[in-house]
């Protein structure tokens, strides 16, 4: 496995329908809508990016707890999801730059 510098995230806001995508650094907090986002770290098997693996944890400002706080799967997002109301985050691809 080889480490990215960053990830590719897609954000989903299901009220407006809407989707982003969101480039975070390694080691980089980004705010989605109300959630703050931290990447720890972005792995991936050699010559394939997007079948990344990657640890973040994902916090509500309204929330006492993380929502989300682990490994999320490319290849699989459903198996490691995150569980919100508004909001949908799940992970493309490790960046390599």
């Amino acid at each position: 496995m080889l480490e990215g510098t960053g990830a590719v995230l897609r954000g989903l806001d299901k009220l407006s329908s809407q989707t982003s995508d969101l480039e975070v650094r390694q080691g980089q907090t980004m705010r989605y809508g109300h959630l703050q986002i931290t990447l720890s770290d972005c792995r991936y098997p050699e010559g394939t990016p997007a079948r990344a693996t990657a640890y973040l944890v994902i916090e509500d400002d309204n929330a006492d707890a993380p929502l989300f706080a682990g490994w999320m799967l490319a290849s699989a997002p459903a198996l490691n999801a995150m569980d919100h109301q508004r909001y949908d985050v799940w992970v493309l691809r490790c960046t390599t730059e």
